[in-house]
């Protein structure tokens, strides 16, 4: 069994976290009825005798003591991280794996990156490889953080790099959350096109998720919610949601719902590795399988049914549609249409009492309607996991490895080149030591250059399928 561990970034990278611990507990507690420490808890997990001190042993088989999550927690405000300590979850975190700063790095990447990165450089990786060490075969590191603000964006990609360079056998998938065009930070497209840089060169998976994208699928549950046409009520002690029973109103927080979307992204995207199922997909297989070019590793995920994600009963919907629904635009994660643009490969995660024929046939169905490059029609990889989310029957994760990102990654373009055409802001960049001009000359040539290997893929759409040519054998 493999070991995973979360990096979490900035404040919107620990409260996204946060979700993904509370869930992540409460998904095992209802598997784990005998409270045991297995296989399936150790992935995530730590199992620590505290009985001894602090510094107890790990425990490897036997009753659960003292649960320890493989985390680091990084943020230069204090605010966010002293919440989660003060919260249910406080004992979860090993109060020697966070770091934490007061001043924050006022939505600046260079700040993050330059000046931060090397101030707690060597903190940074000390915590790392203790982390490290805990595990018997690590894998994967997770990193959680946002492309618009300084500390998520700037240090966030400092880290990724001393990843590369401090473990470079270890997996990096990378969840990054961009703002949207109203984003109240006006600096937010210099810091994410600076932050695409250091993705596009050091990360091996990507999983761009737009918060436009979290907040409509939001507004669509309350109004179904709302509406009543479900017939559906609010559960009163639901355990997919961010909280539980009637103090639910006191401790939902405003981001909670749309962190959860992207907490469940990845309790789904790690239940292959945690759980048993008939077709057991490895992190390493999706890297593998997903990403055919080094650069081109931003994957598009797409969750159903969206309801899994609600404080809502509803009859579980027709196997069929959830697949028909995990390639349309509704329940994308960022701003797109995978359907109508060109795929390079695409990944099915399902969980729950699926069977591999329901999902070959439904492979069969789709297929038509998909565009697949040419070279690689076959390009489906797929996972079963028996283990289904809380509270639920099934559900279904879509990767898709596809050229309709570029529209995202066009838009932020054209929203850096608005300030930078006016030089709008950036001397608060260039007073940073170490932070000259041609960082964003290089970040933007970066991005398009990226965009263009986006639209050499497109420009191959629709083209005849040239299949290429066999050896003659002899008869």
């Amino acid at each position: 069994m493999t070991q995973s561990v979360v990096v979490q970034v900035g404040q919107c990278g620990n409260q996204v976290g946060c979700r993904f611990w509370d869930l992540a507990l409460r998904e095992h507690a209802a598997v784990n009825k005998k409270g045991i420490y297995d296989e399936a808890l150790s992935s995530f997990f730590r199992n620590v005798d505290t009985r001894s001190g602090e510094n107890g042993p790990d425990i490897y088989k036997g009753k659960i003591c003292s649960l320890k999550a493989r985390a680091l927690l990084i943020d230069m405000e204090e605010g966010v991280v002293n919440e989660i300590l003060q919260g249910p979850l406080k004992d979860v975190f090993d109060s020697k794996k966070l770091i934490t700063d007061v001043s924050g790095s006022g939505n600046n990447w260079a700040v993050g990156h330059k000046i931060y990165g090397c101030q707690y450089r060597e903190n940074i990786v000390e915590k790392l490889r203790k982390t490290a060490e805990h595990c018997d075969c690590l894998q994967c590191f997770f990193i959680i953080h946002s492309m618009g603000g300084g500390t998520g964006s700037g240090l966030g990609t400092f880290v990724l790099n001393l990843l590369e360079e401090e473990f470079p056998e270890v997996y990096r998938f990378v969840t990054s959350v961009y703002p949207s065009g109203e984003d109240d930070v006006i600096t937010s497209p210099y810091n994410s096109v600076l932050a695409m840089k250091e993705l596009n060169e050091h990360a091996d998976c990507v999983l761009p998720i737009e918060n436009e994208s979290l907040f409509e699928i939001v507004n669509k549950i309350h109004q179904m919610i709302n509406s009543g046409k479900l017939g559906s009520t609010v559960k009163q002690n639901s355990l997919v949601t961010s909280s539980a029973g009637s103090a639910k109103t006191l401790q939902e927080k405003p981001f909670d719902a749309m962190n959860n979307i992207i907490a469940n992204l990845l309790l789904n995207l790690t239940s292959s590795a945690r759980f048993e199922g008939s077709l057991n997909m490895d992190l390493s297989e999706i890297s593998m399988n997903l990403v055919p070019f080094p650069r081109l590793h931003y994957l598009v995920s797409s969750l159903t049914p969206l309801y899994t994600l609600a404080d809502v009963n509803v009859p579980s919907r027709r196997l069929d549609q959830m697949f028909s629904d995990a390639f349309s635009r509704d329940h994308q994660l960022i701003q797109a249409d995978p359907k109508h643009s060109l795929y390079l490969a695409c990944a099915l995660l399902v969980r729950g009492n699926v069977q591999v024929s329901d999902l070959r046939r439904n492979i069969e169905r789709l297929k038509p309607s998909l565009h697949f490059v040419s070279w690689n029609q076959e390009g489906w990889k797929t996972g079963l996991c028996s283990v289904p989310p809380v509270g639920h029957s099934h559900s279904l994760l879509a990767l898709a490895n596809n050229t309709c990102v570029k529209p995202t990654f066009i838009e932020l373009k054209d929203r850096f080149m608005k300030l930078y055409k006016k030089k709008a802001h950036l001397h608060h960049y260039l007073q940073i030591d170490g932070m000259e001009q041609s960082c964003f000359s290089e970040a933007i040539s970066s991005l398009s250059d990226l965009i263009e290997e986006y639209n050499e893929l497109d420009a191959t759409k629709g083209g005849p399928r040239i299949d290429p040519s066999r050896l003659k054998i002899a008869v």
